[in-house]
């Protein structure tokens, strides 16, 4: 693997917009250090409208400030987690954000022992027209804050209740060492983070078996530590949802973003009662790889007919028509985005694995990739730029106070993006073979986003119930749940692997708990809106690029509804399914 400065600059991102160098880097970190006790003088001064928006706006600045340092040196260690001279900025930074949250802990406090009329009067107030949210916060979870004494003993745990998926990451890109896979020839190859998805798509099926086994068996021989890491995690959810007056973390996570747990609930019984749709899906996959069985392995490879690379410009250019439709504003943003290089394309040695886009108020997105010219990496660039432009939009639109969308929408935008695309090389196919391979790559998807993240869903739901309920969660007890689990899931005619009872403990996203259900929503969301868009539905187009404005002006649920989607409604999840059969169907008639 290419070490970081191997790169050609032209496919490394530009932080220089962030901070140009170390000189600013100090001089920001100094000024917010030497500045923010300016906003101890509001301690037990929180009565009048104009102490309180004063201590606010200084709140605010400093507060900005603060997350571009942390951003700004989050960015760097996951370029190259190997040089320590940004970790210790990280670290620096994270140490200043603890000591001021706990110092500037009274505002929250204070500001929740207001009355609920003068509280009233300050949303009316245009004045407070950016803080409006903030105080409908504070009137909606005043049962769930505690006193001021405590919220600050709050703030100094969380220097390190947070550290569980810091160091899992570090496990994860720098610490963990994979055996060499194996092909059908007996040659053997590199296994890292970044490769695995190119073998686990290879038409090799000895390849793709070596490669999910040493995967899944490498953390596997991690099982007690990383155990003992994410139960940390689920503890540590457990105690911040008792303390606040929650029955579970999970009613917890979901309050914080009023979504009814009829929403989630739903998703699971839904994907449950429709496991024959996907089995059905197994058996057609089994026929288009002309094999007598089907694995677990199998999943991800597509039919061979039209595999091919693409470079990382041709990818781009591939995405940028997809994504026309959505208007030419929003093709010019893409276009700039390339140009600026607000992308970070290739694999180096100590990089942040799989993907992301991130970014900070006032500056541009950015979204790091791991490139490897497959098709997946092409629905990766579509993906990463609807949660960037996604981002952008909500930015030019909303104040910072109201720009950050929450998690449950996150994933609309990004697999919209996708769908379009789907749509697009579907369009273009001029044989049978490519529409079967697109075909197979949608129902992938279905898989991959719908099957796979449910059923992580029912395993993090599981988890922190057995934790709460005092049940085992020994790493054997884990696994076995896992093992059955996918049992359950993938039906009698899959083939599992013994490895993959320990898949559970390399998916990041169980440190952010509650977190993987929204992917199975987000795709059922951008399902729904984007058929309406190839529809020719101008209203759902519209209402589509006004959700991307939104930020968070209105609860997550609420927003899918300005795009023409009500999860609370068991319709349109059936919508999904139903068009899943139908389009089962096709895919069969071509096959």
């Amino acid at each position: 693997m290419k070490k970081r400065e191997e790169i050609e600059e032209k496919y490394k991102w530009d932080l220089t917009d962030y901070i140009k160098d170390l000189n600013e880097w100090e001089t920001i970190y100094n000024y917010v250090k030497d500045n923010y006790k300016s906003i101890l003088k509001y301690e037990n001064n929180l009565k009048t409208k104009e102490n309180i928006y004063n201590c606010l706006q200084e709140d605010k600045i400093l507060g900005e400030k603060l997350g571009l340092l942390a951003v700004y040196s989050s960015l760097k260690v996951k370029e190259n987690s190997k040089d320590s001279k940004y970790l210790n900025l990280l670290n620096k930074v994270e140490k200043l954000s603890t000591e001021i949250a706990q110092d500037c802990s009274f505002i929250s406090s204070e500001l929740n022992l207001l009355d609920d009329d003068f509280i009233n009067s300050i949303i009316a107030d245009p004045k407070f027209k950016d803080y409006d949210l903030m105080f409908k916060d504070i009137i909606k979870n005043r049962k769930h804050m505690l006193s001021k004494v405590e919220e600050k003993l709050l703030s100094a745990i969380s220097e390190f209740a947070g550290d569980y998926s810091d160091i899992f990451d570090k496990i994860d890109t720098a610490d963990i060492k994979f055996d060499d896979v194996c092909d059908s020839k007996g040659n053997k190859f590199e296994l890292n983070n970044s490769n695995y998805a190119k073998y686990s798509i290879s038409q090799d099926r000895k390849l793709r078996k070596s490669a999910y086994q040493n995967m899944n068996g490498a953390y596997g021989r991690l099982n007690n530590t990383i155990t003992a890491i994410y139960m940390g995690n689920v503890k540590t959810d457990h105690f911040y949802s008792k303390i606040r007056h929650f029955n579970s973390s999970l009613e917890a996570s979901l309050y914080a973003e009023d979504v009814n747990k009829s929403v989630y609930d739903t998703l699971i019984k839904s994907v449950n009662d429709n496991l024959p749709v996907f089995h059905k899906f197994f058996e057609l996959k089994k026929k288009i790889l002309n094999q007598d069985t089907i694995a677990v392995y199998d999943m991800r490879v597509g039919t061979g007919k039209v595999e091919k690379e693409y470079s990382y410009n041709e990818a781009y250019d591939i995405v940028l028509n997809a994504t026309k439709i959505l208007g030419e504003d929003y093709n010019k943003v893409m276009k700039k985005a390339k140009q600026d290089r607000w992308l970070d394309v290739y694999a180096n040695e100590g990089k942040d694995t799989g993907a992301f886009s991130w970014g900070y108020y006032g500056k541009h997105p950015v979204v790091l990739l791991n490139y490897e010219s497959t098709l997946t990496d092409v629905f990766t660039i579509a993906h990463e730029m609807g949660h960037s432009m996604h981002t952008y939009y909500s930015n030019l639109n909303q104040p910072s106070t109201k720009a950050g969308y929450e998690i449950f929408v996150a994933e609309v935008a990004s697999t919209v993006n996708e769908m379009l695309l789907l749509n697009y090389l579907l369009n273009k196919a001029q044989t049978k073979e490519e529409k079967i391979y697109y075909f197979d790559y949608l129902f992938k998807m279905f898989y991959s986003t719908i099957f796979r993240q449910t059923l992580f869903a029912e395993f993090e739901e599981h988890t922190h119930f057995a934790y709460q309920n005092g049940e085992d969660t020994t790493p054997e007890a884990l696994n076995s749940y896992y093992y059955n689990l996918n049992k359950h899931y993938f039906g009698e005619d899959v083939e599992l692997v013994p490895e993959i009872q320990y898949e559970w403990s390399r998916i990041p996203h169980f440190y952010s708990s509650f977190y993987v259900y929204k992917y199975a929503t987000g795709l059922i969301s951008a399902f729904y809106i984007a058929n309406k868009i190839f529809s020719g539905d101008k209203d759902t187009l519209n209402g589509y690029r006004k959700f991307l404005t939104l930020g968070c002006t209105m609860p997550p649920v609420e927003l899918l509804k300005v795009a023409g989607v009500n999860l609370e409604k068991q319709e349109t999840f059936d919508f999904v399914f139903d068009s899943m059969k139908n389009l089962l169907n096709e895919f069969e008639k071509l096959i």
